[in-house]
């Protein structure tokens, strides 16, 4: 069965941690590694009610968007709100695990999910990530070592391309060599030149792990001196990043663009910032509390930032800088990704059952005063 530790090591592959602001606190938060999991929910937040929830459906782990003692505590207590939900947990040893920013930023995340409900084309991270260091190692073998020396390679952290794992490359040829009297080759005699079939393999390895795999590939080599080249490689910009930025091949205009938010995320209300008149094309995303990218948005050209929520002085600059600010709500804007992470996690592992909180609820709620729903200056309300 698979247990805590290969699920969270499948959710730092997905959403790798290095992606997550500083600020963050993501992996494993809660629970045992070695506990084998046969059910597991995702959900926004850890609450009294999806504790109780992943209680009584038995879950093992819970993949939770924001994470578990986010902020120090001194104290664990049943009474205290805000452990409340851990002790609950902990009585039916459910683990909790937390991607958070790093689901936000990486390929295929939150961010990527609401620009393909908008529509957007040519989607570029915000303030873009370089992408890790990483090397080509070259290492001549026999062939009898081949093996024994992919397996240690691997098993050290390299191979890695993209989704795949174990990749290689051989060339088959010959190599030549000396042995002077202190030498005790695996091939031939010493004092003599000696000729050797041989095959050039080929592995990528991340910086990381590159000392890690240059020890296990000397480990598992028969020869006393291994030819070991060591390349460089391009570092380009990922994928990854903070923040999204896309466009449209036409422009709307931006009351079209709201009222376009708003049923693209479930028919919601939604806060607009600016002259609905404004013609609207290039659009800059950034899921939950997302106003610090104000700045990042008006530097990529674009005309409107969407995202959850705003302090209301953030407000006022976009409308000063005459950028256009979209409010579609924290939940809103995040709630789609849980829901569509356990279903990613479900086709990785077709033996676990998994599934979004269906007890989870937006705790804003809109409460109109007359008899007509309430709208704001542009006229964008929940019925609109």
């Amino acid at each position: 069965m698979t247990t805590v530790a290969e699920l969270v090591q499948w959710l730092e592959d997905f959403a790798p941690s290095r992606l997550a602001e500083p600020w963050d606190n993501v992996g494993l938060l809660w629970g045992d590694p070695a506990t084998s999991v046969g059910r597991l929910m995702t959900c926004l937040t850890v609450t009294r009610i999806t504790a109780a929830e992943a209680v009584v459906e038995q879950a093992g782990l819970i993949v939770s968007h924001h994470p578990v003692l986010f902020r120090e505590v001194k104290r664990i207590r049943a009474d205290l709100p805000a452990t409340a939900p851990l002790w609950i947990l902990a009585r039916a040893g459910i683990a909790v695990a937390s991607p958070h920013t790093a689901f936000d930023s990486t390929a295929g995340g939150i961010n990527d999910g609401l620009c393909h409900r908008l529509g957007l084309v040519d989607v570029a991270p915000l303030r873009p990530l370089a992408a890790p260091a990483s090397y080509k190692i070259v290492v001549f073998t026999p062939e009898p070592d081949r093996q024994a020396v992919l397996a240690g390679a691997f098993e050290a952290g390299a191979g890695r391309i993209g989704a795949y794992t174990e990749c290689s490359f051989a060339i088959p040829g010959q190599g030549t060599f000396f042995g002077t009297e202190v030498t005790n080759p695996t091939v031939g005699q010493k004092g003599r030149r000696e000729t050797a079939e041989e095959l050039r393999l080929e592995i990528i390895c991340p910086g990381a792990r590159l000392a890690a795999v240059l020890e296990a590939i000397r480990a598992q080599h028969s020869y006393e001196e291994p030819a070991i080249d060591v390349y460089p490689l391009h570092n380009p910009v990922s994928s990854s990043g903070s923040g999204r930025i896309g466009h449209y091949g036409e422009a709307r205009s931006f009351q079209e663009f709201a009222l376009f938010v708003s049923r693209a995320l479930g028919h919601i209300p939604v806060q607009m910032v600016g002259d609905p008149r404004k013609p609207i094309r290039r659009v800059a995303v950034a899921c939950g509390a997302g106003d610090d990218f104000l700045a990042d948005a008006m530097q990529a050209g674009a005309d409107v930032l969407l995202t959850g929520e705003a302090r209301f002085h953030r407000a006022l600059e976009a409308e000063s800088l005459d950028i256009g600010l979209v409010l579609a709500g924290h939940h809103a804007t995040e709630r789609p990704g849980v829901e569509e992470l356990a279903e990613r996690i479900a086709r990785a592992f077709p033996d676990l059952t998994v599934w979004p909180s269906l007890q989870e609820r937006d705790p804003l709620q809109f409460i109109h005063g007359g008899e007509q729903p309430h709208t704001n200056a542009a006229g964008i309300g929940p019925d609109s």
